[in-house]
C-alpha cells in the first residue's frame, strides 16, 4: 500500500473555518483540535462524576452477544476505572453503510491509540451506533459500480411505522437475497465465498438493522478492541434516567440557547444545520406508531399530529420509570453522550461538526464543556486497475475529483469525429434545403396540399441525414468503447455521481478483492489526523 495526502479544494465552508479560523473555533467550540487541548480536556474530565461501573457493565452486556475480544474486554475494564474515551458514531447502514463508517472507526482507533501514549492514561475507542434513528430509507441501501456508474442496490421492504433501526426487524429471506445480489455485482475472487458466508451468517444470527450492522463492524474491528454501544439499548436508557430528567427540566432554556447559537452560525454564512426551534423539546417519544418528535406548547410536551400531550410531571415520570420510551434528537444526543461517557474527543464528519457547532451554550448551561472535536479521516481507495488507467491517461486522483474527466472525454470524442463525413452530410443538407426552396416556390402553383407535402418531404430527408450522422457517431463510440470505458471507470471508482467514493460504496467490494486483512493493513498506515484527504493505492 502507498499513502498520499491531498488537500481537497472546495471543501465545505464550515470545515474550512474549523481548520483555518481561530476566531470561528473560539466562538463555536471549547477546544481547538490541537495537541495542547487534550491534557486540558483530560483535567476537566477528572473533576466530573461518571457512573463508570454501570456504564462498563452496560457496554459489556451489549457487546457480549456479538463476541468480545481480549482487547475489548481490557478496554471495558479500563472504562470502569479511570479511562477516557474517543467516540465516533454512525447510523446502522446495511453492509456497514458507506465506507466513511469504516473510516470513522479507523480514526477513533488511531486517535485513541495516539492519545493513550501521549497522555499516559487509558484512552478507549468507542463507536456509538445511532440505533434510535428511524429514517430507514437512509440506511436500507448501498451502491455498486457498473460501467462507470454508481448503481443503487436497495433492500426492499416497507416499514409503515417510524421504527427505530434497533426495532426494525428485517425479513431474513429478503436480506439474504439482497446480500447475495450485492455480492453478485462484485465478481468472484478467492475471498468471495468466505466473505459472503460470514455476512450471511450475520444475517441469520441477527434480526434488526442495528444488530446486523454491529455484528459486521465488530467482525471488522474486533481484534482492535473497538467498543460498541447502541443509543437505543434499553440498559443504556436506564443509565440515562437522571440525564433525561435534566434535559426535560432544562428543555426550554436549552432550546433557546441552541436556537440563538444557530442564528449566529447562520448570520456568519454557515447555514442552519439543525433548524432549531425555540419551542423544540429536542426529545423524541417512542410511541406505538414509532419514534415521534415532541415540541413544547402551552407548558406541555406535545406531538399534535398524534394528539400526544404530556405535562412536565408526566415526562419526568417517564424518565424515571420508562426511560426507554425517550430518545434524543440531533441536538441532545451529543449532550447525552457527554453525560454518559468521559469523552476526551468526538470524531465526526463535516455534517456532524456543523451541528455540534451550535451546541456550545447548551453544554455550558448544563455545566459542561464540549469535548475536543476531531474531523474523521477521509480516504479514497485506488485499485491497481484504476492506478493503471490514471497513468495511461496522465491523470491524478485530484484531476478526477476536479471534474477534468468529463472535459477530457468530450475532447476525446470530438477528436474521434470524422469531420469530412460530417461536412459532407452538412453540405448535402444545405443542397437539399436549397433545392426544396425551389420546389416549394414551384409547388405554390399546385395549391396548399402540395406545399405541405413538400415540407414534409424535406423534413423526412433531414431526419434521415441526422439519423445517419447519429449512427456514424454511435459506430465510433462502439469502435472506441474500451478507451471510453476507462474514462467511466475512473469517474465511477474515484468520484461516483460527483461524490467522494467513501460516501457511496460499502467496504465489501474492496474486502472481496483484497481480503479480510484490508482494514488491519489500513490501520498500519501512517495516517495523520490533519483534515487532509488520504489517497491509498492498494
Amino acid at each position: 500500500m502507498k499513502l498520499e495526502v491531498l488537500a481537497l479544494q472546495g471543501t465545505n465552508e464550515v470545515m474550512q473555518a474549523y481548520h483555518n479560523d481561530k476566531e470561528f473555533v473560539h466562538t463555536f467550540f471549547d477546544y481547538g483540535n490541537e495537541e495542547n487541548s487534550f491534557p486540558k480536556r483530560l483535567k476537566e474530565l477528572e473533576g466530573r462524576p461518571f457512573e463508570r461501573r454501570q456504564l462498563a457493565e452496560t457496554v459489556r452486556s451489549f457487546m457480549e452477544p456479538f463476541g468480545l475480544s481480549a482487547n475489548a474486554d481490557k478496554h471495558i475494564k479500563e472504562l470502569a476505572e479511570n479511562a477516557v474515551a474517543v467516540i465516533g458514531g454512525q447510523q446502522a447502514g446495511v453492509l456497514t453503510g458507506p465506507l466513511y463508517s469504516v473510516h470513522k472507526a479507523i480514526t477513533v482507533l488511531l486517535l485513541a491509540r495516539q492519545q493513550r501514549e501521549a497522555l499516559g492514561v487509558p484512552v478507549v475507542p468507542v463507536f456509538w451506533v445511532a440505533g434510535e434513528d428511524h429514517d430507514l430509507n437512509e440506511i436500507n441501501h448501498t451502491y455498486t459500480e457498473l460501467n462507470g456508474r454508481a448503481v443503487k442496490q436497495q433492500y426492499h421492504e416497507k416499514f409503515v411505522l417510524k421504527l427505530m433501526a434497533s426495532d426494525a426487524v428485517y425479513d431474513s429471506v429478503k436480506m439474504t437475497s439482497f446480500v447475495k445480489g450485492v455480492f453478485g455485482k462484485f465478481g468472484e475472487t478467492s475471498y468471495t465465498k468466505d466473505l459472503l458466508d460470514e455476512v450471511l451468517s450475520a444475517v441469520r444470527q441477527e434480526e434488526t438493522f442495528t444488530q446486523f450492522f454491529v455484528r459486521l463492524m465488530n467482525g471488522l474491528f474486533q481484534e482492535e478492541g473497538l467498543l460498541f454501544i447502541d443509543s437505543a439499548f434499553k440498559p443504556l436508557r436506564q443509565l440515562e434516567t437522571d440525564y433525561f430528567i435534566r434535559l426535560i427540566e432544562e428543555s426550554e432554556q436549552l432550546a433557546g440557547k441552541i436556537a440563538d447559537k444557530e442564528e449566529l452560525f447562520a448570520a456568519q454564512g454557515f447555514g442552519s444545520p439543525i433548524g432549531a426551534d425555540m419551542d423544540a423539546a429536542n426529545l423524541f417519544y417512542v410511541h406505538e406508531t414509532g419514534r415521534v418528535l415532541l415540541s413544547r406548547k402551552d407548558g406541555y410536551f406535545v406531538n399534535d399530529s398524534l394528539g400526544l400531550r404530556f405535562t412536565t410531571a408526566d415526562m419526568l415520570e417517564i424518565a424515571k420509570e420508562q426511560p426507554w420510551l425517550l430518545s434524543n434528537n440531533v441536538a441532545t444526543r451529543p449532550i447525552m453522550q457527554d453525560l454518559v461517557f468521559p469523552v476526551l474527543a468526538f470524531v465526526g464528519g463535516p455534517g456532524e461538526i456543523a451541528y455540534w457547532a451550535v451546541l456550545k451554550e447548551a453544554f455550558h448551561h448544563l455545566g459542561l464543556k464540549m469535548p475536543i472535536i476531531v474531523p474523521r479521516i477521509s480516504i479514497t481507495l485506488v485499485t491497481p486497475l484504476v492506478k493503471q488507467a490514471l497513468d495511461k491517461k496522465s491523470f491524478t486522483v485530484e484531476d478526477v475529483m476536479a471534474g477534468q474527466i468529463f472535459t477530457a472525454r468530450e475532447q476525446f470524442v470530438e477528436d474521434l469525429r470524422d469531420e469530412e463525413f460530417n461536412i459532407a452530410l452538412d453540405e448535402t443538407a444545405e443542397m437539399l434545403s436549397a433545392q426544396y426552396d425551389k420546389i416549394a416556390q414551384l409547388s405554390q402553383r399546385q395549391g396548399a396540399m402540395m406545399q405541405e407535402l413538400t415540407q414534409k418531404n424535406l423534413l423526412f430527408h433531414t431526419k434521415q441525414l441526422n439519423y445517419l450522422k447519429a449512427k456514424a457517431e454511435d459506430a465510433l463510440l462502439v469502435k472506441h468503447d474500451a478507451a471510453l470505458r476507462v474514462f467511466g471507470m475512473l469517474e465511477g471508482e474515484l468520484f461516483p455521481e460527483g461524490a467522494l467514493q467513501e460516501r457511496l460504496y460499502a467496504p465489501y467490494a474492496y474486502l472481496n478483492s483484497y481480503g479480510p486483512t484490508l482494514i488491519q493493513e489500513l490501520l498500519q498506515l501512517p495516517f495523520e489526523i490533519d483534515g487532509t484527504h488520504k489517497i491509498v493505492y492498494l
